[in-house]
């Protein structure tokens, strides 16, 4: 049998690995990925037996050629210094629709093709011509669900979670998630103001935003966010950063959230008592905080958790999953993301699961630690959800203590 402490080296040691493997094909994807997510539906469905109409080959090939060109240069225009909203819009649907069109030309065609052959069903132009109606059949469906799944208020994900250590006076505590609400170049407002009509409807003692409130500077995207200030819980409304408050001046939406009525907890904690115990609700700025040179943050669950007793149970926010290393380490309860979205649009989730250790739902982090890690409640960039619904996340606390139901 191996010796745990052979297996934990191994791991710690193969995670620089998996970084680094991440890092370094980050570093090409700008450049290789749009020549892939357009060429290649190009010519399996354009110039690959199908020998269509000179006129419906020019004008096709035009078209995959266009996006080639016009997402890199609409994303820079949109996400660079300009910040200009439409050109966004217009690179980030491009994005979405290139990587739909890209996965399901090779999951649908290149299989239907090979059926069709084996079967002797039509003439070769005859299957060449099927198979592309059926990808740009399933790459029409898609987009317009997935549009319709991102844009769409979530669904609220309900849940008990029992921790161990939580004392019966607060069995029963319910604790709302919202994360990633991601308010960006499309005007989302009314969207916002009905996500937290929803949250109000669930009764909620703690309410958490776990980061990536939006893209885009505070003062840019206030009106959207204004609505998180509308939001009601009987204990109180905590916030932690995500990565992009830190592309786009996150005290900024420190100071927001705090004027709208939310307790940023920047590696600081507050006390939930009810029923003579306590629980520790925790938080940390996220991961990528002390890179991004802003004075006075960075990540530090030590100075989070200062003060508290070591017998309290301790729910901690931080926006990535892959803080449950740290959070396993220092006795916390159960930590709180989001971060992933749960892939957004399958099937990326595997990408995602190169970087962080759990994609959606509960789970379990060595002998003590629970990460629940929340799909999103509202998208990045393609406004697009695919096999990778949003959520509203009601968490139910269950105590051990607790008296059972009759």
């Amino acid at each position: 049998m191996t010796d745990t402490s052979e297996t934990r080296l191994a791991d710690s040691a193969a995670h620089p690995i998996r970084q680094s493997r991440l890092l370094r094909l980050m570093r090409y994807l700008p450049l290789i990925a749009p020549v892939l997510l357009w060429t290649v539906p190009c010519w399996l469905l354009l110039h690959t037996g199908q020998h269509w109409p000179l006129p419906v080959t020019l004008a096709g090939t035009a078209l995959f050629a266009l996006g080639l060109i016009g997402m890199p240069l609409a994303m820079v225009r949109g996400h660079g210094r300009r910040q200009q909203d439409r050109a966004a819009i217009v690179g980030d649907t491009l994005l979405g629709t290139s990587w739909v069109l890209f996965t399901w030309s090779l999951l649908v065609g290149v299989p239907l093709r090979l059926a069709l052959t084996v079967t002797g069903v039509g003439e070769s132009q005859d299957r060449a011509r099927i198979v592309t109606w059926a990808v740009l059949g399933v790459t029409a469906v898609l987009l317009a669900w997935g549009y319709a799944e991102a844009r769409r208020v979530p669904r609220v994900r309900r849940l008990d979670v029992q921790l161990p250590r939580l004392g019966a006076g607060l069995d029963g505590t319910r604790v709302v998630l919202i994360t990633d609400t991601h308010y960006g170049p499309l005007d989302r407002a009314r969207w916002s103001a009905r996500v937290c009509e929803t949250v109000n409807t669930l009764e909620a003692d703690l309410v958490c935003h776990t980061g990536d409130i939006a893209d885009g500077t505070a003062e840019r995207r206030r009106a959207q966010a204004a609505p998180l200030g509308t939001v009601q819980a009987t204990q109180a409304r905590v916030y932690v950063t995500g990565n992009h408050e830190y592309y786009s001046e996150a005290q900024g939406w420190v100071d927001l959230m705090d004027e709208l009525g939310w307790e940023p907890l920047r590696n600081r904690h507050l006390l939930l008592e009810r029923g003579g115990d306590t629980l520790v609700v925790a938080g940390v700025d996220d991961v990528t905080a002390e890179s991004s040179g802003l004075a006075g943050h960075g990540a530090h669950l030590a100075g989070a958790l200062h003060g508290t007793d070591p017998d309290h149970p301790v729910l901690l926010l931080a926006h990535q999953p892959k803080f449950v290393d740290r959070a396993a380490a220092g006795g916390v309860d159960l930590q709180l993301s989001g971060h992933t979205h749960g892939g957004q649009i399958w099937p990326f989730h595997h990408l995602v699961r190169i970087d962080q250790p759990a994609l959606a739902g509960l789970s379990r982090h060595g002998t003590r630690t629970l990460l629940y890690t929340s799909r999103g409640t509202g998208f990045w960039g393609p406004p697009f959800r695919v096999f990778a619904p949003s959520e509203i996340t009601l968490l139910v606390l269950r105590s051990p203590q607790r008296t059972p139901t009759p």
